[in-house]
């Protein structure tokens, strides 16, 4: 069953999808440096990711010098949530560039 899901991948691109195993988000011969999953939250206006890859684990922020996210997300603010529910706000805490 496919469910949306997040990658972050060594490249430091913000992948998402709606795949039924994190590794259906990886190109060939791409690493993965943990992965969750995703939602829009209509209310709040963010893109928040949560959770936890059960492949890859949960994303590795402190290996990501840039983070390449989908043009369709300019503007968007992008939101970590871990499973404490502590969050990370990605557009604040990191170079962002936009593909």
């Amino acid at each position: 069953m496919e469910h949306p899901k997040f990658i972050i991948t060594s490249g430091g691109h913000l992948r998402l999808g709606m795949v039924t195993l994190h590794r259906d988000l990886l190109m060939p011969h791409e690493q993965c440096l943990g992965g969750g999953f995703y939602e829009y939250d209509y209310a709040d206006n963010i893109l928040l990711l949560s959770g936890k890859s059960f492949d890859y684990g949960p994303p590795r922020w402190s290996k990501v010098d840039v983070l390449q996210v989908p043009e369709a997300y300019h503007g968007i603010p992008i939101v970590y949530r871990d499973h404490w529910g502590e969050e990370l706000n990605i557009t604040n805490s990191f170079t962002v560039k936009y593909y």
